[in-house]
């Protein structure tokens, strides 16, 4: 029996761009979750020879989503890029990556995204905490592992 191949924490990656083809790990996150949803239309179809049958249901895809969450410590290195990108409301090239893909396997998936929520938030006797959610502006482009 084959064991799966799997992949380490720092080999799933959350990056900006914060120069042309210059790409940042958000610094401090400890947790990155990666949502992809299909958005989906439905209808019922009838039977014309028996109205009695229940309907056929169709769907056809409508759009994709893709965003990540991510969680961890507030970090001096990324506060500037994060809050200047959250009031700026507009997005920034984001790359979200998979770096043990197989070659030929999607590696990365980039495109804009927005910072659509920043938070902080302390407690006595502990650092302060970060969180974020981003989501692309349109489908990501899927990247190939070369």
């Amino acid at each position: 029996m084959a064991k799966a191949v799997t992949e380490k924490f720092e080999e799933m990656v959350l990056e900006v761009e914060t120069a042309p083809d210059t790409w940042a790990r958000i610094c401090g996150l400890k947790d990155i979750t990666v949502s992809r949803s299909l958005e989906l239309d439905t209808d019922e179809i009838p039977d014309c020879d028996d109205e009695s049958a229940p309907f056929d249901k169709v769907s056809e895809a409508r759009s994709i989503t893709v965003a990540a969450q991510g969680s961890g410590v507030w970090a001096q290195q990324s506060h500037k890029m994060l809050i200047d990108w959250f009031y700026s409301g507009t997005t920034k090239k984001v790359r979200l990556g998979n770096l043990n893909a197989a070659v030929g396997a999607t590696e990365y998936e980039e495109g804009p995204a927005f910072l659509k929520s920043l938070n902080n938030s302390r407690s006595k006797g502990k650092k302060v905490t970060a969180e974020i959610d981003l989501e692309f502006d349109g489908t990501p482009t899927p990247i190939a592992k070369a």
